[in-house]
């Protein structure tokens, strides 16, 4: 073999393997992907049926109801148009409650509703997760937070 053959057999080799190692790798991201959907979109069918996906909202008003174990809770998740019914036994993050912004990572169920596996709240007054700002935002019912509104902060301007 010439010099130039095996040079472009090293090359072509090199090539297809780098190509295998993408895609090993491509693949094995794929399975640990989770995406994000409203509940208008689970209403609308474009959540998968069988895979994990998040879904997130604002926890309706009222909607929050103990079940029959010390961790297992029963809440709906809405962006205002739909409204979707979750489970969830675990322990709640703090800052959960009623009409504030939640992004609940599970399956759903046959009878419609979705089991959880993770529930996450917002961490404060000022955040809410991306996903579900631009979910409220295509709803039309985004309301964010005024700063000129906010209380002032201890050792702030005037503090003294």
């Amino acid at each position: 073999m010439k010099t130039r053959h095996k040079r472009l057999l090293f090359v072509s080799l090199s090539v297809s393997a780098l190509v295998v190692a993408v895609l090993l790798v491509m693949n094995a991201f794929r399975d640990n992907l989770v995406f994000f959907f409203s509940p208008s979109e689970v209403a609308a069918g474009k959540a998968p049926t069988g895979g994990t996906f998040r879904v997130g909202g604002l926890v309706g008003m009222g909607s929050v109801d103990k079940g029959p174990g010390p961790l297992d809770l029963r809440f709906t998740v809405t962006d205002t148009q739909h409204d979707i019914r979750v489970h969830y036994s675990g322990p709640l993050p703090d800052l959960f409650r009623e009409g504030q912004g939640v992004v609940a990572e599970g399956s759903l169920r046959a009878d419609g509703s979705f089991e959880a596996t993770n529930v996450l709240a917002k961490h404060d007054e000022n955040y809410m997760p991306k996903e579900v700002a631009d979910s409220l935002k295509k709803a039309g019912v985004w309301q964010h937070a005024d700063p000129q509104n906010a209380p002032a902060k201890p050792g702030g301007e005037g503090g003294k």
